[in-house]
């Protein structure tokens, strides 16, 4: 007998014959020593399929358990990252579903609760009444805030200053030939005037002269105050008549005749008297009616043209005036603070 690779039967080191595979043979395969000297079938040695996914697991096709034998392939990394990829995309949706039908579930309960609270044509339990939700007017409409109150009604005008130089029963400040005429000069402008003697009377008549005392004493004039102011050579005396009413002394305004009496002294000679010519001027504001003299302390007269000696008694004409302004001002602000007083 020959030995080789031809068509005899072969042997194995264990004594058994080995069949060669034929596939035209049915199915039959190598010899299998673990089947009893049977041929080889796949399906009957319980061997599992190729796992595909490379895992190294075998499963048993008759019982669906998996066996520990691994295989030398490498794992499909892309196929597992797909299969985990949309398992988390099914838990996500799951989650999304559930969320979604809890809250068409509460709103729901909610609609149903509101339905049977309301009493439009709904059935309530016996004994129990249904309350209603307010309306839009009962529902606040938010913070509130403070707003600002104004008074309702205006407050009055500030006193009018010259109300209270035209009446003496509201001019009832101090009044003096210091508060008339406070200081020991004047200055309009860059002019200086000093002040010389000053003198108060209560019969009007002796300090005026001509015409003008009757026409004080019929208009009731009650007291008169005078000073002199002097520049340069040229002397200005100013009287103040007080009266109780603003009528009163825009009547002797309006009567004048004659003029102030010049008033000398303190420094200041006689002036306008005998010969010189004198300027004389009138005016009045509220119950004070008040004049000038100007003239020299010489012989000289005073003329048409003369500036200087016009300036000088417009000089102590305006002063005055501001001074009998600044008294009813004064007594006007103290009445704005003190209305009462």
């Amino acid at each position: 007998m020959s030995f080789g690779q031809g068509g005899g039967p072969q042997w194995g080191s264990d004594g058994q014959q080995r069949v060669p595979y034929d596939p035209q043979q049915g199915g039959q395969g190598p010899y299998d020593p673990q089947q009893g000297g049977r041929p080889y079938d796949p399906q009957q040695a319980g061997q599992a399929p190729f796992d595909p996914f490379g895992s190294g697991a075998a499963q048993d096709p008759a019982s669906g358990r998996t066996t520990g034998r691994t295989t030398g392939q490498t794992p499909d990394w892309a196929a597992l990252a797909d299969a985990s990829a949309a398992k988390t995309r099914r838990k996500r949706l799951f989650l999304l579903g559930g969320g979604v039908l809890a809250t068409a579930a509460i709103a729901g309960i909610v609609a149903t609760a509101i339905v049977s609270s309301s009493g439009d044509g709904g059935s309530r339990p016996a004994g129990k009444t249904a309350e209603k939700l307010p309306g839009p007017e009962a529902l606040p409409s938010g913070a509130s805030q403070p707003e600002p109150s104004f008074a309702s009604v205006a407050p009055p005008p500030p006193p009018d200053p010259k109300d209270f130089v035209s009446d003496e029963k509201k001019d009832t400040a101090p009044l003096t030939a210091d508060s008339l005429f406070p200081g020991k000069k004047l200055t309009m402008a860059d002019r200086a005037y000093a002040k010389g003697a000053t003198a108060r009377t209560g019969d009007c008549a002796s300090a005026v002269r001509s015409g003008l005392g009757p026409v004080l004493q019929r208009n009731g004039c009650d007291q008169v105050f005078r000073t002199t102011y002097a520049r340069d050579g040229i002397a200005v005396t100013v009287g103040v008549a007080v009266f109780g009413r603003e009528a009163e002394a825009k009547k002797a305004l309006q009567q004048t005749d004659g003029s102030i009496l010049p008033l000398k002294g303190a420094g200041v000679p006689a002036f306008c008297e005998g010969g010189p010519v004198c300027r004389f001027t009138a005016n009045s504001y509220g119950r004070y009616a008040y004049f000038t003299a100007t003239g020299y302390t010489t012989a000289k007269s005073v003329t048409a043209g003369d500036r200087t000696a016009f300036r000088a008694g417009d000089d102590i004409a305006e002063f005055t005036f501001r001074q009998i302004v600044r008294r009813g001002n004064v007594q006007a602000s103290a009445a704005a603070v003190d209305p009462a007083g």
